[in-house]
């Protein structure tokens, strides 16, 4: 794994919501969700009703951007994450298994669960000042990912 990748890992598994951003129309949208990330898949899990805009948005474009920040006030240790991907509502298994590991980190969820969606990043821009003022870490997804064995 590059360096690069384990470091926005890393980042990622320090926080726990996401500002995703939708569109459709020329008319851009945020809304702020909780997630579980997959580090093997490069993804984010998180629920939301297909009814919110930011839902019905996402049905209507897959396109979508997010971010993660940490809120400090300190210019030595400012990060952020900006992403971009597609996002897919899961379907059976795969959104009962979603369920049960977001499950896990957010019990409280199961009062107001709804569709599970997965953002799978293509993109990824960590800037890390703590690693120098402005640095950035960059990670792309291949464009085309390699095939399972046959």
């Amino acid at each position: 794994m590059d360096n690069n990748i384990e470091k926005i890992n890393s980042f990622i598994g320090e926080h726990h919501v996401l500002t995703l951003a939708t569109a459709v129309d020329n008319q851009p949208y945020i809304s702020n969700c909780f997630y579980i990330y997959n580090a093997d898949r490069n993804s984010f899990i998180f629920t939301s009703n297909p009814e919110t805009r930011h839902g019905s948005e996402m049905i209507t474009n897959t396109n979508v951007a997010a971010g993660i920040v940490l809120e400090t006030k300190a210019v030595g240790k400012i990060q952020g994450l900006q992403i971009t991907g597609t996002v897919v509502a899961l379907e059976g298994n795969e959104s009962k298994k979603a369920k049960i590991s977001y499950l896990k980190s957010y019990p409280y969820a199961i009062l107001n669960m709804e569709t599970m969606w997965e953002l799978k990043a293509d993109f990824f821009k960590l800037t890390d000042n703590r690693l120098g003022f402005g640095k950035k870490l960059k990670w792309e997804r291949a464009l085309r990912e390699p095939q399972g064995k046959n």
